[in-house]
């Protein structure tokens, strides 16, 4: 699945995929619907997933600590085009306070944490 020469966005989305088998559904219709990888559109399904674990509303979506984890791990590497990604995708798009879900952000590493804090101070 991953392939060599790729940007470090779409490289993310890959090695998330490799990471944790679960998404590769949603990858390959995001793949087949977007005729490529969309690294900030593939997260739409990412977020959506990761919340729906998280409250425990279905069994088939990835473990969301897996996905935390991973996602704190490609965090703290400070890669640009993987941060854009994960912040702008990923952090923001997880619920607001007195969403269903909004409780997940209380288990972000320390490095996701802290890039939610300056882009959603109050939560």
């Amino acid at each position: 699945m991953t392939t060599p020469d790729v940007s470090p966005d779409v490289r993310l989305v890959q090695d998330l995929v490799a990471a944790i088998p679960g998404f590769e559904d949603s990858y390959d219709a995001h793949v087949f619907n977007e005729h490529g990888v969309l690294p900030h559109v593939f997260f739409i399904d990412v977020v959506e997933e990761t919340v729906l674990a998280f409250l425990g509303e279905e069994s088939e979506v990835p473990d969301w600590r897996r996905t935390l984890d991973f996602l704190e791990e490609q965090s703290a590497r400070g890669v640009p085009e993987v941060d854009a990604v994960i912040v702008t995708s990923f952090l923001n798009d997880l619920p607001y306070p007195g969403q269903p879900g909004n409780d997940i952000v209380r288990h972000l590493g320390p490095v996701m944490a802290a890039k939610f804090a300056k882009i959603r101070p109050s939560g």
